[in-house]
């Protein structure tokens, strides 16, 4: 593995300015290396929140004008300042822990499932040459490091000693599981033809981008990616109608909005997996390679908005026959017809 920082010269001064000290000080040069990935990490962390906070005004906004409204409008202008007022909300309240709840799980939770979407983030490209990690196995790495999300939701559900809460958790647990299956056959397509797991090679082989030889793949893969963060049409683990808000019912303040940033987070990741994957990643004419990414990325996420005001949620075996007996045959089936025209040709 191997960190590569530029073009974002800051980081890489800061960077290295941070070895040299550690050299200058006569201390040892893995501290350097820790404060440097450190210092990635932060920049990251502060990456994460912006971005939600950018999709969280534009999903509103979009929702509103979908539903011939506004959207926010009295903070700042156009209310542009309404999600800053949101996040010191949720920063400034008390947080109460439930008088049953399993405090250690219940504390825990939140960051669990919050770390596994931003060790996600990690391994993403975002540019030829802008990779926060680059590994020879990034795909593998990418999909693995947002499981522990899975473990992090029923924790949520179980320890907060509420039943509500704990069909929540075992109900999202169900359906990650069972969506996580077929997202993974949806992308088997794209590495036969590919022949590689490197996520910066996979884009550099897409002379044409593969959505155009693999169109039932991306399909597959964007559905599931949609049940994958429990959004509409897809939310069975937090349906207000049935389990007041679902795992994350007992919680507030800043927990609850781990389990906020967590959700965009693992959009976003999973919108600029598939823009990398099917949408030839940063490649493109005349705009930068980081933009172009951002651009593909807030095309997909705009589907996911689309969704959320568009269809009925679904019922529960209506979600596990879909995934089950639709998405699955549909993922094998592609991955037959892949083989067979790289055998032919």
């Amino acid at each position: 593995m191997n960190y590569i920082y530029a073009p974002a010269e800051l980081i890489t001064r800061l960077h290295d300015g941070l070895l040299q000290l550690t050299v200058w000080a006569g201390l040892p040069l893995v501290l350097g290396e820790v404060f440097g990935t450190a210092l990635v990490m932060l920049g990251l962390f502060a990456g994460c929140a912006v971005v939600v906070m950018v999709l969280v005004y534009a999903e509103r906004k979009i929702a509103g004008h979908m539903q011939a409204r506004l959207g926010p409008m009295r903070v700042g202008w156009h209310g542009v300042l309404q999600v800053v007022a949101d996040t010191i909300k949720l920063l400034l309240k008390e947080t109460l822990i439930p008088g049953r709840a399993e405090r250690g799980l219940y504390r825990a939770a939140p960051y669990v499932v919050f770390l596994s979407g931003f060790l996600a983030l990690i391994a993403l490209p975002l540019d030829r040459d802008l990779v926060p990690l680059r590994l020879n196995l990034g795909l593998i790495y990418l999909l693995a490091a947002g499981t522990p999300g899975v473990i992090g939701i029923l924790m949520a559900g179980w320890s907060s000693g509420n039943k509500y809460s704990l069909l929540g958790g075992m109900r999202s647990a169900a359906q990650m599981i069972s969506y996580e299956v077929p997202l993974l056959l949806s992308i088997l397509g794209v590495v036969m033809i590919a022949q590689t797991l490197d996520l910066p090679t996979l884009v550099e082989a897409q002379r044409v981008p593969y959505i155009v030889l693999q169109p039932l793949a991306f399909l597959i893969f964007l559905v599931a990616a949609v049940a994958e963060t429990n959004r509409n049409p897809f939310d069975i683990p937090e349906a207000e109608s049935e389990l007041t808000a679902g795992f994350h019912t007992e919680y507030g303040g800043i927990r609850f909005a781990y389990f906020f940033l967590s959700e965009y987070v693992h959009m976003f990741v999973l919108s600029a997996l598939g823009a990398t994957l099917f949408l030839g990643g940063w490649r493109g004419p005349l705009l930068p390679g980081w933009l172009w990414l951002l651009v593909k990325t807030g095309a997909i996420l705009f589907v996911f908005f689309w969704f959320r005001w568009t269809f009925p949620r679904l019922r529960a075996d209506q979600l596990m026959d879909l995934g089950w007996k639709v998405l699955l045959p549909l993922a094998f089936i592609n991955i037959l017809v892949t083989g067979l025209i790289l055998v032919l040709i």
